[in-house]
């Protein structure tokens, strides 16, 4: 994995060459192994703090990790272009907009001691910004090169705070096309159900039943190119335990393992379904 810069990184999408690298300020990484008509993304997948943060924040280091979406990016490694975000929302927040993303309260507690400094915010909204200008030039160069493209954004749910019961995994679809891709939603809600996973953990698989799709990222890519379909994708933390801060290994290579066959299929499928 090579450090560059934002500008190097979208030369080389122009230029389709496939390269594995870190953003110069560790904000994502990005891997293009080769140039297929489909990308995953894990958005939430990041932890980092920037150190300067640290003693303004008043959420611990376990607050943090509960609200990301640890292992999501472990989930779909192995497929042939991978987009993750490095930093922890609690500095930006990739899923949300510029305006929006460096949060003043997260999730009902006041989030810094004294009010964040403005030459701080725009540290953070920088990176936002650079990420966002990296998932245009990707999703162009996917669309120029294939006509169509399908995005699986990866994230993970807290499910133990529901008072009812949710599923296993949900697919966010208010904010895409259902007409023209209702068939392709409801083929990667199938193939998400038959996933089998360890310990008996029940599988079941739903459309906006525990979140809608609203995130930036969808947003984003879905109100600049369409042809691009995103499916917004949850899984329940059912590959940790959400309190004590314990991931299951097991689980997320039970996942890794089986979206390695079901993801590039759906995916295929896709491809033949809207390719011009």
């Amino acid at each position: 994995m090579k450090r560059l810069s934002v500008d190097s990184i979208i030369a080389k999408i122009k230029a389709e060459e496939t390269f594995c690298a870190v953003s110069e300020d560790y904000a994502f990484t990005l891997k293009i192994d080769s140039y297929v008509p489909y990308a995953c993304a894990a958005v939430h997948d990041g932890h980092q703090f920037r150190k300067d943060l640290w003693s303004n924040c008043l959420h611990t280091e376990y607050e943090r990790w509960y609200e990301e979406d640890p292992e999501t990016k472990k989930m779909v490694i192995s497929h042939p272009i991978v987009l993750a975000g490095c930093d922890s929302r609690f500095e930006y927040d990739l899923n949300r907009t510029p305006e929006e993303a460096v949060f003043e309260t997260a999730w009902g507690k006041q989030l810094w001691k004294q009010p964040l400094a403005a030459a701080e915010k725009d540290k953070s909204l920088n990176k936002h910004s650079n990420f966002y200008k990296v998932v245009k030039a990707l999703i162009s160069k996917l669309e120029e090169k294939f006509g169509v493209c399908v995005v699986y954004d990866m994230h993970s749910y807290n499910w133990q705070r529901w008072d009812r019961e949710v599923p296993t995994w949900n697919l966010g679809t208010s904010n895409i096309d259902n007409h023209r891709f209702g068939k392709e939603v409801e083929r990667w809600r199938a193939y998400l159900a038959s996933i089998e996973l360890p310990h008996n953990i029940k599988q079941t698989a739903k459309v906006n039943d525990t979140f809608q799709g609203n995130g930036y990222f969808l947003k984003y890519i879905t109100n600049n190119f369409k042809n691009t379909l995103v499916l917004a994708t949850e899984i329940a933390k059912v590959y940790c335990d959400e309190y004590q801060q314990v991931n299951y290994p097991e689980v997320v290579a039970a996942v890794a393992q089986q979206l390695q066959t079901l993801l590039p299929k759906h995916a295929n499928e896709f491809y033949n379904t809207f390719k011009h």
